[in-house]
């Protein structure tokens, strides 16, 4: 079956710099210990995504309508359409100051935030630092390729998809997700591990509203989605019982 707009599958993906070769991003681990990206605290496989979502570059979702499961594609996207050209005008003159002010020894290379950006120090002389706040793949031609690996069709599992995607806690087993869909409504009750979530409320909100969007845009029965936050009474054991007393 062809993959088209609205479609929710899983795929694979291996992001390169076209003129170096250099990986930068990819979804299978083997790659990323060669290439000397690998992070212990990411989980290397394929990813959900709805198709026209937004989820992956729109040059690259493009490229998958009309795909198969099992599919392989490569798909080269210009700086234009990646992230953009470089701004000269993002590139800062910042007193060394105000990284006193914060406690911070600047060094070339290092990566700051500021101002809701992150940036890339290029250098440090006097006192002034110049820091590069565009993207790290601005102005630069990407190869990607990708592999589609399943078209998701149950709406159960499409909805944990996107529970995979957006809320991103480890403690979390998507599998003691509870989903139930009646009359239009989603309700969604997580596993328990999430009412320990140390996210800030913002966040969590953040990506339930993110979660909430990509089903009702794309299941086209679903018009409301609900988070139930269920605490229940245990009772205690008899042992229990007697340790109390």
């Amino acid at each position: 079956m062809a993959i088209k707009d609205g479609d929710f599958v899983r795929v694979n993906f291996t992001g390169k710099i076209k003129e170096t070769d250099e990986v930068f991003d990819t979804t299978y681990d083997e790659i990323a210990q060669e290439a000397e990206i690998f992070d212990e605290n990411k989980t290397y496989k394929p990813i959900p995504i709805v198709v026209g979502g937004n989820h992956l570059l729109p040059a690259i979702e493009k490229e998958i309508v009309g795909l198969e499961a099992g599919d392989r594609k490569t798909v080269e996207v210009e700086s234009d359409n990646g992230f953009g050209p470089r701004d000269p005008k993002a590139i800062q003159l910042i007193p060394m100051k105000e990284f006193k002010k914060q406690g911070m020894t600047p060094y070339p290379g290092m990566r700051i935030s500021a101002e809701g950006g992150e940036g890339r120090i290029l250098t440090v002389n006097g006192g002034r630092v110049k820091v590069d706040f565009n993207h790290p793949l601005a102005g630069k031609d990407l190869v990607y390729d990708v592999e589609v690996t399943e078209i998701i069709e149950d709406n159960d599992e499409k909805i944990k998809s996107m529970i995979e995607l957006h809320y991103s806690n480890p403690n979390v087993d998507i599998e003691k997700t509870e989903i139930e869909i009646n009359d239009g409504v989603v309700n969604i009750q997580l596993d328990e591990m999430a009412k320990f979530d140390q996210q800030t409320y913002m966040d969590i909100t953040f990506a339930r509203f993110r979660i909430a969007k990509d089903i009702w845009e794309n299941i086209e029965e679903v018009t409301k989605v609900n988070f139930v936050d269920a605490f229940e009474k245990r009772e205690e054991t008899a042992d229990e019982e007697e340790d109390e007393e």
